[in-house]
């Protein structure tokens, strides 16, 4: 099944999101973050899934919080490693209320990203100690994963994206966790875990730290079936649009495709996001 991700067009109500690409043809929706709470959002999305036939999924920060803040399940912050916990308990409800079968969010960092920074250069500052937060990820792992399953919907862990230029600012060291197959093995012994391969995240990442990324991408994508895709230059995570000459689609059409759930994430034009979408449906035939 191809979702396309609410992202993809810039409403501040996730409603209006919904129902413009409900209107243009987009029956499975990934709903993503960048929008504001409001007090009938869940309704709205109970009324928009049932008068179009929608198929919904929550992704990692949605819904909106009351109050804005990275998401960071390997936080040795005590309040940020609890609001993050928080959150995803409520996405995991939210997901039941939706009939949504999945969920995922992003594996967690080891520093506590400042809003004005997210998906940007991360100035240089202090690490947490990479064995402490693993293991505060692991314990709030566990923790949202037995809700998960009260919920009945599967969790999921995406990969994060190391660009270049954050790589070098911290004097190579990694300062994420989760960004390629040997981060994942950090994570990987928790009970129930599951990967979500974002191949977009995936390029920047084997860029930056000199792997390979059609090795990478086979090494990760036999463990999961949910992946996100968009493309860019392979230096920054620019949600650019799928060519049918790029890498990552190059590497698609060499996979097995059947039974995996893609999510478009192309931000670039609503042009763009339809040419994608006419792409990878074309694959899947």
């Amino acid at each position: 099944m191809i979702y396309v991700s609410s992202s993809c067009v810039k409403f501040p109500k996730i409603s209006d999101s919904v129902k413009f690409l409900a209107e243009n043809g987009f029956q499975n929706i990934e709903l993503s973050g960048g929008t504001t709470l409001y007090p009938d959002l869940e309704n709205n999305l109970l009324e928009l899934k049932e008068k179009h036939k929608l198929n919904l999924l929550c992704h990692n920060y949605f819904p909106p919080p009351e109050k804005d803040f990275v998401l960071n399940l390997a936080s040795l912050n005590d309040e940020i490693s609890e609001m993050s916990r928080d959150h995803v308990i409520k996405a995991l409800r939210l997901s039941k209320s939706l009939d949504a079968d999945k969920y995922a969010f992003h594996a967690g960092f080891l520093l506590d990203i400042p809003l004005s920074e997210i998906g940007l250069k991360v100035k240089r500052r202090s690490l947490f100690d990479r064995a402490k937060a693993i293991e505060r990820f692991a314990e709030n792992f566990n923790y949202v994963m037995k809700e998960a399953e009260v919920c009945g919907v599967k969790a999921y862990v995406e990969n994060n994206v190391l660009s270049l230029q954050n790589f070098e600012e911290y004097n190579k060291v990694n300062p994420f966790l989760f960004t390629d197959s040997s981060t994942m093995t950090e994570l990987e012994r928790l009970n129930g875990f599951t990967p979500l391969i974002d191949l977009a995240h995936l390029k920047v990442s084997c860029n930056s730290l000199g792997l390979d990324f059609k090795d990478q991408a086979s090494q990760l994508c036999d463990q999961t079936d949910y992946i996100h895709l968009s493309d860019n230059d392979g230096l920054t995570d620019s949600n650019g649009t799928l060519n049918s000459d790029s890498e990552i689609f190059g590497f698609l059409k060499g996979s097995k495709l059947k039974d995996r759930d893609f999510t478009l994430e192309v931000y670039s034009s609503f042009d763009d996001l339809k040419s994608s979408y006419n792409l990878i449906n074309d694959l899947m035939r």
